[in-house]
């Protein structure tokens, strides 16, 4: 039992814990508190769409899921597409436990469905005393976050203060500890 058992279909790949997507919760008080970050009310998933009825129709409920609790919490959705063909389901909301919530809502589904495969990340919005943008993406595919500070218009990021930042959070989140792994999203939407 091992990689061709995986490879063959007899065994799953384990999928990281849920609880590790909620782990932005809590944390999230930290990154105010302690590290002066404050969350901007917004998030979102992103993944690669299929053209099929049945991705659509998960898609299209789920969306519709999310507006209709919005009405109750105040949540607020959108979606637009990258050049890269990525979809961004982006959630607005003055809660913080809504937004993560949303999000898991939307990689449940897209899971549930049988396309988590398909999920690339999440990706939590903040800014920090000087108004600068820095967000905490979660990768679906290891189960961990990373920080990511965009520093300048022509794709240039300060990794100095992702550094500062992954060892300033300490055990709070789940870090990726393969920098390599740390992928920059330019053009984010949120």
């Amino acid at each position: 039992m091992g990689l061709f058992d995986i490879l063959t279909g007899r065994r799953k790949v384990k999928q990281p814990a849920e609880s590790r997507l909620f782990a932005m919760s809590t944390a999230a008080v930290t990154l105010e508190m302690s590290l002066g970050l404050k969350d901007a009310g917004k998030a979102a998933i992103v993944f690669q769409p299929l053209a099929t009825a049945d991705f659509t129709s998960i898609v299209d409920d789920m969306e519709e899921v999310l507006r209709g609790t919005g009405e109750d919490t105040g949540t607020e959705i959108e979606k637009t597409d990258d050049a890269f063909g990525y979809r961004w389901m982006v959630l607005s909301d003055d809660d913080f436990e809504d937004l993560v919530v949303g999000v898991n809502v939307i990689s449940q589904a897209l899971q549930d469905g049988g396309y988590g495969e398909r999920i690339l990340c999440a990706v939590f919005a903040f800014r920090d005393e000087q108004d600068q943008a820095v967000y905490w993406i979660y990768n679906y595919k290891r189960g961990t976050y990373y920080p990511f500070v965009p520093a300048g218009g022509d794709q240039r990021r300060d990794n100095e203060r992702e550094l500062r930042l992954r060892a300033q959070i300490g055990n709070e989140l789940p870090i990726e500890s393969e920098l390599e792994r740390w992928f920059p999203l330019w053009g984010i939407p949120i």
